[in-house]
Parts: C-alpha cells; sequence; structure tokens
C-alpha cells in the first residue's frame, strides 16, 4: 500500500524566509510555487534527493486548524551521507536540536533538528536506503 514519500509538507509564518532557508539547505531553488505569475506566493515545492521526492512549503495561513504551530507530529528522517556532517549543517544554518545523535546499530544513525518555522527534519545514515538503491542503477 504505502510505496514510499511523494511530497512531504512544512509550514512556514514567513513564506520567504522559509524559501530562502530551504534554497540554502537543498542547495536548490523551488521549481513551482503557487499561485505565481505574479501574485503573492502560497506554496513552494523542491524536489530533493535520489527519487526526487517533492518538499513543499505552505504558508501557515493554509494549515489545517489545530495544526501545532511548534515542532509536533511524525519525523521524516531523509537519508544523508554523513549525519554528524548534516546535524553541523542545519544547526549552523538556524535549527535548532530536537533529537539528539543516536546509532541504532550499524548502519542506523539518526538525529533531527527543529527548523526556524518550527517543522523537524530527520537526518539518517540508513544502510537499508543504500542497498535499494544499488539495486536501481539508474539513480
Amino acid at each position: 500500500m504505502l510505496r514510499g514519500p511523494a511530497t512531504v509538507n512544512f509550514y512556514a509564518d514567513d513564506l520567504e524566509a522559509a524559501r530562502k532557508w530551504y534554497a540554502e539547505v537543498l542547495n536548490a531553488e523551488p521549481y513551482f510555487e503557487r499561485p505565481g505569475n505574479g501574485l503573492p506566493a502560497a506554496y513552494y515545492e523542491f524536489r530533493i534527493g535520489d527519487y526526487q521526492t517533492e518538499l513543499g512549503i505552505i504558508d501557515r495561513r493554509y494549515a489545517p486548524q489545530g495544526a501545532p504551530a511548534t515542532p509536533a507530529g511524525a519525523i521524516i528522517h531523509w537519508h544523508v551521507d554523513d549525519v554528524r556532517a548534516a546535524l553541523d549543517r542545519l544547526l549552523s544554518l538556524g535549527a535548532t536540536p530536537y533529537t539528539p545523535l543516536t546509532e541504532y546499530g550499524p548502519g542506523f544513525v539518526t538525529a533531527a533538528v527543529a527548523d526556524p518555522f518550527g517543522n523537524v527534519i530527520g537526518v539518517m545514515e540508513n544502510q537499508h536506503y543504500l542497498e535499494v538503491l544499488t539495486r536501481h542503477p539508474e539513480k
């Protein structure tokens, strides 16, 4: 049934600041915005990673009623080659610690931060991710 993340959405009170922050974190500009065409944006979307997963940043005005404004909920861990380096970079760009760097066994290391807009970003070295990636040499 579940085949992998297609789009991950985060909310931000200051959408333009979030766009700039994520463009720096990801070393990429969003490929899509809505509404666009000269109108103020309400949504920016980036495509990132080996499988071009979509990361959407939405103006918090459009968040579901009751959505928390502070870090909460599920943590999606993005595979990285070096958790310590990724964690250090995110913290240097203004993220705050959320969960500490933790090793769960050989090949499985995680950490998470809260971005400056109240969203949680998990990073992970995951040997299973790398095993799957080697089965798809086109990536």
